[in-house]
């Protein structure tokens, strides 16, 4: 475990990391606390049903995006997404990996006794009526968001940074925990090469270059 962590280089973005999510209290206020950030407006990406969340993007770079999730006001909470509505600022509470086979990838989990949840179905509408599918799991102990989920785009879909609004793009990113040898081989086992280091306190960390110079965001 201690020679899988030395060949990783400092602070390496995983090379399969899709998007990371930022929670908010409300949408509006997500995409204005960004903006003020970054000096990028995110756009309006449409409902989750059934979840109770909307949410909105911006191009993190080829592929890779932030999501900023919020409640739907039209929605009933869910109860994975009730903490949201109590966020007095807004933080990262989860980032997501592509996976090339979903399904191959699920099965890889439960062969080495990882729990998970899925693979399930996911889809939103955009604003502009085009529908967006992907399939997905989660680890059924994720460490509260510090693990990802896995997802596989539909083929037909066009991928949410194709045309997020663009000019921030992430530039390092890993996670933090008194359980990093744990954490690291479970992430070795699903072929997620994400950096984590040893820290007291549980985070998910990523700077972002912005037109109004480096952003940190944590959990």
């Amino acid at each position: 475990m201690t020679d899988y962590m030395d060949r990783l280089p400092k602070d390496m973005l995983p090379s399969s990391l899709d998007h990371i999510i930022l929670g908010s209290s409300d949408i509006q206020q997500g995409i204005a606390w960004m903006e003020e950030l970054t000096g990028v407006r995110a756009l309006f990406g449409g409902v989750h049903p059934g979840r109770g969340t909307c949410n909105a993007v911006l191009q993190l770079g080829s592929h890779r995006y932030l999501e900023i999730v919020a409640p739907d006001p039209l929605q009933a909470p869910q109860s994975r997404y009730a903490d949201l509505r109590v966020l007095r600022e807004p933080r990262l509470i989860a980032w997501a990996v592509r996976a090339r086979d979903i399904v191959a990838l699920a099965k890889k989990a439960g062969g080495a006794g990882i729990a998970i949840t899925g693979p399930n179905d996911g889809s939103r509408a955009r604003p502009d009526g085009k529908i967006l599918r992907w399939k997905f799991f989660r680890l059924q102990d994720d460490r509260s968001g510090l693990l990802p989920f896995f997802i596989e785009w539909n083929r037909k879909s066009i991928h949410p940074s194709v045309d997020a609004p663009a000019g921030c793009r992430l530039d390092r990113y890993h996670l933090q925990s008194e359980e990093w040898q744990a954490l690291t081989q479970i992430c070795q086992e699903l072929d997620v090469d994400v950096t984590i280091k040893h820290g007291k306190e549980p985070l998910l960390r990523a700077h972002i270059s912005s037109p109004k110079g480096e952003v940190e965001l944590t959990s």
